[in-house]
């Protein structure tokens, strides 16, 4: 568990006890703070109560008064299609809007002591290339801890200490509440229309997911997929703005950047097109898409400065999630693939286009 010390004796309030929620309240309580915690859900209000130090509290009433910020469980609305009454009272009163791995972010030691930061996002592809680029670290030696809206909540991890790397998969609903964001790597997949209900519109969704690089510094890295062209998009303004700009694509030959075509993965930064690796060395990225998730996470390492060796390696050792084009069964000639996590139309069609 993250040490959040920072917040021993201020009131801090909870919303939302889901996996994420519920690990926020028990951090802070442990840390010392006066926690207020509530949730919709009876099951979930009792979990909470089990917890020492986290008092169930209403948090559309008084319960947020004289508190540092409401930390909402992302899934929550706090503009479309209208604000929960907890994120309409805590705006009415003043009372800042954060997430879990806004919190973690302010724990982590900043300047020479600082632990690096990836955060991955996109419509498509980011728990593939978040568990990619982990798995990469890790058979490289370094200590990394991963998750965010994959796998384990922020606040759960082991601090990875000096000279570590933290992995952090962020949804557009999350990166709308960690404003302290600053990624040394930002790494943006794609982008197809999603969430519009919650984001109110195309543009609304776009500008959730390009709050990624708005703390980036001078130093830090953007690596953009450019196989769509509101990515495309993206791309062009981060190198007007003076930003560094690794693009990548699953597709097309990017000059300068990285990208899988014909089957193999190449470095193109030179100027000089390099094969890296046949992708058909790791059976656990079939197709275009994964072609692009590969690159992200070769062109992200790199920016890491891991070697290109163990950069290989981990991508062809990388067994795949479970439910992402997970193989479960051959009977004779028919295989049977589980990718029960295409959550939408363009995710289901890139997976089908693989057989």
């Amino acid at each position: 568990m993250i040490d959040l010390s920072f917040a021993k004796g201020q009131v801090w309030a909870v919303m939302g006890l889901g996996k994420s929620g519920l690990m926020a309240a028990r951090a802070l309580a442990a840390a010392g703070a006066d926690v207020r915690a509530w949730d919709d859900t009876a099951d979930r209000r009792a979990a909470a109560e089990a917890v020492p130090g986290v008092h169930l509290v209403d948090l559309t009433a008084d319960g947020l008064e004289g508190a540092v910020a409401l930390v909402l469980s992302p899934g929550i609305p706090h503009t479309h299609p209208k604000p929960h009454p907890a994120a309409a009272a805590a705006k009415a009163l003043g009372v800042p809007i954060v997430g879990d791995v806004e919190l973690l972010l302010r724990a982590l030691p900043q300047g020479a002591g600082a632990r690096r930061i990836v955060a991955i996002t996109g419509t498509n592809g980011k728990s593939t290339t978040t568990a990619l680029i982990g798995h990469i670290l890790t058979n490289a030696g370094v200590a990394v801890e991963v998750g965010g809206n994959l796998g384990r909540p922020a606040l759960d991890f082991n601090d990875p200490g000096p000279g570590g790397v933290i992995v952090l998969e962020l949804s557009s609903y999350q990166l709308e509440i960690t404003p302290s964001l600053a990624p040394d790597v930002a790494v943006w997949l794609n982008l197809s229309p999603d969430h519009i209900e919650r984001h109110g519109n195309l543009a609304g969704y776009i500008a959730a997911k390009r709050r990624m690089f708005t703390k980036q510094s001078s130093t830090a890295l953007a690596v953009v997929g450019v196989d769509d062209a509101p990515s495309e998009s993206v791309a062009e303004d981060l190198r007007q703005l003076g930003r560094r700009v690794l693009e990548i694509s699953g597709t097309w030959h990017v000059v300068g950047g990285v990208y899988g075509s014909n089957g193999v993965l190449v470095d193109g930064r030179t100027g000089r097109p390099e094969t890296i690796l046949e992708l058909s060395s790791a059976p656990a990225l079939p197709g275009p898409h994964n072609a692009q998730n590969a690159a992200a996470a070769y062109a992200a390492c790199i920016g890491l400065k891991i070697e290109r060796a163990a950069i290989i390696s981990g991508i062809r050792s990388f067994p795949g999630l479970a439910h992402r084009q997970e193989r479960v069964a051959e009977a004779g000639p028919v295989t049977y693939v589980n990718d029960s996590k295409a959550t939408n139309a363009d995710a289901a069609a890139r997976a089908l286009s693989c057989y």
